[in-house]
This record gives structure tokens, sequence and C-alpha cells, in this order.
């Protein structure tokens, strides 16, 4: 795939697993066996790990009212946690959910991932943020892309072989990203996943988007749900 010419894909379902049609997913990752999930909303934001087969929260613990808790990472044993506007994040015990400490950045905290030496967090705009995991200093960043046109709203992200995959807010799609040169390398169209009824009796259809992926490096398992989603779906990539 070149800048220009973007691989257009589609899905097939593998699996589907419950999902707390409650929890405003805005971050989830998969560690050691575990599905690690932040979600949102002022005075309901927590961080929790969640079993994949019952869709059971085993451990969840809530941030203070103030903040509408954002994309979350896994990295050297520590679990990193954004929240929106507050430019306000939180490290925990990846192990324990303890709290260890926090930290401040200039922007707004949208998604994060990394690729094994960097943090990679995104702010809502066009631009994604490589960061320091220690000091959180910024090393550098990329515009994302396609051909000319910026893609903006870029959400929750996961680093999938060597791509940035990130959900595109209040649409069903999901761009995968070159992480060195920002350019659209793929296209995921998840249209369909719930139907339109499921969808007209979520808890808040309007906000009730496609948000959140997670990815299996072992078994090779990609998962994606949504914020109050009943469901979180196992899927195999097809291109068109």
């Amino acid at each position: 795939a070149t800048p220009s010419s973007p691989i257009n894909y589609t899905y097939t379902v593998i699996n589907s697993y419950p999902h707390d049609a409650t929890a405003f997913t805005q971050g989830l990752l998969w560690e050691d066996g575990i599905l690690y999930e932040s979600t949102g909303w002022r005075g309901e934001s927590d961080v929790r790990r969640v079993l994949l087969e019952s869709g059971e929260v085993i451990e969840e613990v809530p941030i203070a009212d103030q903040y509408f808790g954002e994309g979350i990472a896994i990295f050297d044993d520590k679990l990193y946690e954004l929240t929106w506007q507050a430019q306000t994040g939180f490290i925990y015990d990846a192990d324990t959910l303890d709290l260890l400490s926090s930290f401040t950045y200039p922007t707004e905290g949208w998604g994060m991932t990394h690729d094994g030496e960097q943090l990679i967090v995104s702010d809502g705009t066009d631009t994604i943020y490589f960061w320091e995991p220690e000091t959180l200093v910024e090393n550098g960043r990329i515009h994302v892309h396609d051909g000319d046109t910026p893609i903006i709203r870029l959400n929750e992200l996961e680093y999938i072989d060597g791509e940035i995959y990130a959900n595109i807010w209040q649409t069903e799609y999901i761009v995968r990203i070159n992480p060195d040169t920002g350019a659209a390398v793929g296209w995921i169209d998840l249209t369909g996943l719930l139907s339109a009824e499921e969808q007209a009796g979520l808890r808040d259809p309007g906000n009730a988007v496609l948000n959140g992926i997670a990815y299996d490096e072992e078994n090779g398992r990609l998962f994606v749900t949504g914020k109050l989603w009943p469901t979180l779906f196992e899927i195999e990539l097809q291109p068109e």
C-alpha cells in the first residue's frame, strides 16, 4: 500500500463475548490473558480488568469525579491512563491497579498504545504523539493523512504488527497508519457489527459508537467493541 492507495478491509466475526453495556469504553487492551478497559463520563470513569469469556469485571478502580477517563496502555508493568480535557494522566501498577502517580500534558487526551519503545498518544486531531515512557517527554509526532487529506478524530489506538490502528470517532471505521510517515495504509469498515435494532436499544444510542481495539499478539486475535455495547467481537480482517 502507498499513501495514495490504502487497502480497504471488511471483516468476519470469529467469536462474540459479553460486554458491560454500561461501560463507556475509552481504552481497551489485552495483557497476559486479561482484558484491561478504561471507561469515560465524569462520575463514572474507571479502569478495570475483565474476563474475556464471561465479560465479568474482576477488578475496577474509579477515578475522581472531575476526570473523564480516556485511553490506556501497559508498558513495563505500569498502566498509563489519559483523561479527556483535564490535561492529567495517571500511572497504576498493572498487576494491582494501585495508583502510583499522576502526570500532566498540554493537549486533550484520547487514545494510547505503545510500540515496545514509546508511548503513542492521540488527542482527537490528526496528530499522533510519541512519548518517552519514563519521562513522558515527547520524542516526535506524525500527522495522519490519506493522500492529501488529514484524518481527524483519531481516538482509541492499538499497535499491531508495525502499524497503528485508530478508531475514527463517530464512524464505523478503523484506519491503519504507518507510524513513520502518518500515511493511511488501510481502512477497516466495521459497518453492521451491531444491527440498527441493537443500536437503538442501547443506553445512549447517539454516543454508543464504535470504540475499543485490543490485540492478542500471542494468538493473533483482534477484538473490537464500542461505547455502551453489550458485545465484544473477535474479528478477522478480509481485504475487499
